[in-house]
């Protein structure tokens, strides 16, 4: 099992300065590797069907409307699933927040608990750039804290940190934590992006209410 994660927004509570209202945090789950390779190729002939640079990167940011439905239209197609956790900025009391690396590392288990009962011996991927030291530190942590030690099976094998410039499916983690954050935004176009996704939707979770 390959599991991809990736966010949108920022971990800054300071809402009136100019941080996000929420914080997403997607998990894009491939039960088949026949599955993650067919995206992984779709990732690449859509680079082409674009006329794309070969290195582009794939973010939701960064694309007009057509450009994104056309991408969610095709790896709808895939049999693939997805969790995402919407963290409601607002309604955070707890002092613990205001640490952003705690706050992060929160968020991810939150979606991966969410997640848990799907999860099985996954590999779970996790975008490389940035602050290296605090990945690897989060990689201990979210297998600490999501793993059962009393189980005779894991829920994750091992975390992974990949450069998602390199990494189309990272690159699909984006796309897709991109449109369910859109949905919760007040531009025009927030409805179109989660309904092409709809089929692949196991649980987005809006918290706290």
């Amino acid at each position: 099992m390959l599991v991809f994660l990736d966010e949108s927004g920022d971990a800054g509570l300071k809402l009136a300065a100019g941080s996000s209202p929420y914080f997403v945090v997607t998990l894009v789950i491939f039960e088949n590797h026949d599955v993650a390779n067919g995206v992984d190729r779709t990732v690449h002939r859509l680079r082409e069907k674009f006329r794309f640079a070969p290195g582009f990167e794939f973010k939701f940011a960064k694309l007009d409307r057509k450009h994104r439905e056309d991408f969610l239209k095709e790896i709808n197609a895939f049999d693939f699933c997805y969790f995402s956790i919407v963290i409601n900025k607002a309604a955070l009391q707890a002092e613990g927040f205001k640490v952003k690396e705690s706050f992060y590392k929160y968020a991810c288990r939150l979606v991966l608990s969410n997640a848990a009962v799907m999860l099985n011996d996954a590999t779970v991927v996790l975008d490389g750039c940035g602050d290296r030291e605090f990945r690897r530190q989060l990689k201990g942590y979210l297998c600490r804290t999501v793993n059962d030690p009393e189980a005779t099976t894991v829920k994750i094998r091992k975390l992974k940190l990949q450069d998602s410039r390199q990494n189309n499916l990272l690159q699909v983690a984006d796309m897709v934590c991109g449109a369910v954050a859109r949905y919760y935004s007040q531009k025009d176009d927030r409805l179109v992006y989660r309904t092409w996704l709809k089929p692949r939707e196991k649980r987005v979770q809006f918290w706290p209410k």
